[in-house]
């Protein structure tokens, strides 16, 4: 017979049961002995546990009771009308519902029902079965239906991402996608050659990829989804994009108007068509907003009085009130007197609820000046550089900016050199008065 440390390190035993003693140890007794039920004392130097015996079809199953759940497992032996053997595994815990599993032999139940109550009793079991339960797509499916809306400014490019997971991962079980799976997938996104960008007819277009920055993307997506499915869905028990490795992105754009450029623009901005160009460029020099903060601006949100413009909508989703001062407040307070009065956009278009189309004059104002490899992005970099050379901090930086973090600002730690010398030479002054 098995001894009962033995039966304490495998957690279940199935033996035939017979009449007498049911175990051959000195370090047990029994107490109960009966068709339905075997009690047993257990030594103080042993697990305190109690062994039931449900006696089921000429087999027995002993589940060891611990202090925090009681576990019962039983295994059934079935006969079918062809005369087939099975083994019906079923096990029941305090505060989960049953388990149940059939198997052709003995040493399978056996071997299923010892791994699924160690799942069990660590809370792993439900979330794998939920992840052998649900497809990839219908996660994707979720997630696009209850989470991407809550994303109004990345919804649609995630949506663009989502689906090509979808077309070349929603076959699989959750519990199927592995790091090594998405690891694969990751190269073969690299590797995919995208639709040539020009819409003219050319018969050799020049192979193009997505860049590694757009990879981080797209694996960012994904493990935000895995994110949700594990704690708050309950579908999975990790994240598999967690351990796949990302591309390295290049070093953050940097190009910003020196001043001989930034007259150039100005002036041909200002010299240009009737359009609000040169007043846009000095607003997006002056305050670093995003070239989309400024094309939705309303005149509610504009407080001459204060010298503050008030951003209900930016890109990370929280609200940021903007310095409104200088040549840019004089230019607005000009544009306020002969703003139209069926519109209260502060740069409307042609279009009802559609703010004015300055890709044409900006890109002529850019051939005009002489200003080569830049965009209309880069103003905002022009700003943020300008605030590092006049000494303003990176957290200052950020905040005018109206980033999150300091990561998006480092780019410009360089251009302050001069001005955190110019600090710990003071430093050094006012307490060693030397230099």
């Amino acid at each position: 017979m098995e001894k009962f440390d033995e039966v304490l390190r495998n957690h279940f035993v199935v033996i035939p049961p017979y009449r007498g003693h049911w175990w051959d140890s000195s370090k047990i007794t029994v107490l109960q002995c009966g068709l339905l039920g075997l009690a047993v004392h257990v030594p103080s130097q042993f697990i305190p546990a109690v062994l039931h015996l449900q006696y089921s079809s000429g087999y027995a199953a002993f589940a060891v009771h611990d202090y925090w759940r009681i576990a019962m497992a039983t295994i059934e032996q079935r006969r079918t009308v062809d005369g087939v053997t099975t083994y019906r595994a079923k096990i029941r815990l305090k505060g989960s519902p049953a388990q149940t599993a059939s198997f052709p032999r003995l040493t399978d139940a056996r071997r299923w029902v010892q791994a699924t109550e160690a799942a069990m009793r660590e809370g792993r079991y439900f979330k794998n079965s939920e992840a052998k339960r649900h497809t990839l797509a219908d996660a994707i499916d979720r997630y696009v239906r209850e989470v991407l809306p809550q994303k109004a400014n990345a919804g649609a490019a995630q949506a663009t991402q989502f689906e090509w997971w979808r077309q070349n991962l929603g076959k699989y079980l959750l519990s199927d996608v592995t790091p090594a799976l998405v690891g694969e997938w990751r190269t073969k996104l690299a590797n995919e050659p995208m639709a040539p960008r020009s819409r003219k007819p050319n018969p050799c277009p020049p192979a193009r990829h997505r860049s590694p920055a757009t990879l981080v993307r797209y694996l960012a997506a994904l493990s935000h989804l895995f994110t949700v499915a594990v704690r708050e869905w309950g579908w999975m028990d990790d994240n598999p994009v967690r351990k796949v490795k990302k591309p390295r992105e290049p070093l953050g754009r940097e190009r910003f108007l020196d001043d001989d450029e930034r007259e150039r623009l100005l002036g041909a901005c200002k010299n240009g068509d009737d359009t609000p160009l040169y007043t846009v460029v000095v607003l997006a020099l002056s305050t670093g907003m995003r070239r989309g903060e400024m094309m939705s601006l309303r005149w509610c949100q504009i407080d001459f009085t204060n010298q503050r413009i008030t951003l209900h909508k930016t890109k990370n989703g929280e609200r940021r009130s903007v310095p409104l001062v200088g040549l840019a407040q004089e230019l607005l307070q000009q544009l306020s007197r002969v703003r139209r009065i069926d519109n209260d956009m502060l740069f409307p278009g042609k279009t009802a609820g559609k703010p004015v189309e300055l890709k044409r004059p900006w890109n002529a104002a850019l051939a005009v000046a002489g200003v080569a490899n830049f965009r209309f992005h880069d103003l905002r970099h022009s700003t943020a550089s300008y605030l590092a050379m006049n000494g303003a901090t990176m957290i200052e930086i950020a905040a005018v900016l109206g980033h999150k973090t300091l990561q998006m600002v480092k780019r410009y730690s360089h251009l302050s050199d001069a001005h955190t010398q110019r600090v710990v030479e003071g430093m050094n002054r006012r307490i060693f008065n030397h230099g």
